[in-house]
């Protein structure tokens, strides 16, 4: 697969969240999904046992289903004080969250139209051992991304699903009981290539030096 022209940094700044610029006419073959899991397994594990597991969903229907659960979810969060849409009084943080906002709504009318859904979850012996090990998705599901991106594809982080997890768990088969899921995300390729880092905080406005 040919990776894009990218140093480390610049892939690790410009992984964006991609929603309407995801292409969801162009087809994932199942050896780049592949791939990007090859990547993500190499990614920190607690005790160095893998207990990261990726769901990666290309049905349609199911695809459908997982979108309208999310949808519906993504309703809720719309109606709520922390939507990001909602106006803070400040001109030019509104502007930003503005935009911010009307990608992350495009996302929640549109999830199962993507050509693929992934869904990291972790597997434990029961339910309490899953949830306790979730951390070891995590960063599996961001080398998932950075993999993606590398390759052309883009992804967006998003965990509002896990409101209605056991609906999820349903479409999938996924065993509620031992795995507990944490990330969903699309997968498609992009509509171009060119992503900027995003506005962040100066370092020194984050870090705290030898103590809080």
């Amino acid at each position: 697969m040919t990776l894009l022209d990218l140093t480390p940094d610049q892939l690790l700044s410009t992984t964006r969240a991609v929603r309407k610029r995801l292409d969801f006419t162009r087809p994932v073959p199942d050896d780049v999904a592949r791939e990007c899991v090859a990547m993500a397994l190499q990614a920190p594990s607690g005790s160095n046992v893998v207990t990261m597991r990726f769901v990666v969903v290309r049905d349609e229907e199911k695809r459908r289903a997982i979108g309208e659960v999310y949808r519906q979810v993504y309703a809720m969060y719309k109606a709520s004080p922390g939507y990001a849409g909602r106006p803070t009084g400040d001109a030019g943080r509104d502007r930003v969250q503005s935009r911010v906002a009307s990608s992350a709504d495009y996302l929640g009318e549109y999830m199962g139209e993507a050509p693929v859904l992934v869904i990291g979850c972790n597997e434990g012996r029961d339910r309490a051992s899953a949830l306790a090990g979730i951390g070891n998705i995590l960063p599996g599901m961001w080398s998932f991304m950075l993999a993606a991106r590398a390759r052309g594809l883009g992804t967006a982080w998003t965990s509002m699903h896990v409101a209605r997890e056991r609906d999820v768990a349903e479409i999938l088969g996924i065993p509620y009981d031992t795995v507990a899921q944490a990330v969903l995300t699309p997968l498609a390729y992009t509509k171009g290539t060119d992503f900027r880092p995003a506005g962040r905080p100066a370092p020194d406005q984050v870090i705290h030096w030898d103590a809080w």
